[in-house]
């Protein structure tokens, strides 16, 4: 799915707001989520994953079409972590709420 399906999808969801304050309201979203990152927060979707700015330390790497040894610098990367609860809607299984429940409160 891309932003425009998502707003999209929004907006069908709930007629009484217009596509275009989806759009801001995602935007918005999607946004501070970049300001936190690249600030070096961590941000944290309950039931969907956490994403955070890993630093990757310069290497040297490999050009796959010459062969060649290629320095590569160091640079900032997102990474994404996916929920257990998520992971279990992936999969197919079922978490029982009084597990969900228990695992949220040991987080707090």
């Amino acid at each position: 799915m891309i932003r425009s399906e998502l707003v999209a999808r929004i907006a069908a969801q709930n007629p009484h707001l217009y596509a275009r304050d989806v759009e801001r309201v995602v935007g918005a979203i999607l946004d501070r989520m970049t300001d936190a990152l690249a600030a070096g927060d961590r941000v944290e979707l309950r039931g969907f994953g956490a994403f955070s700015a890993r630093e990757m330390s310069a290497r040297t790497g490999r050009n796959p079409r010459s062969g060649d040894r290629v320095e590569v610098a160091a640079k900032t990367a997102v990474h994404f972590r996916l929920s257990k609860t998520m992971r279990a809607r992936l999969n197919h299984q079922r978490i029982e709420p009084e597990d969900e429940a228990e695992r949220l409160l040991r987080a707090s």
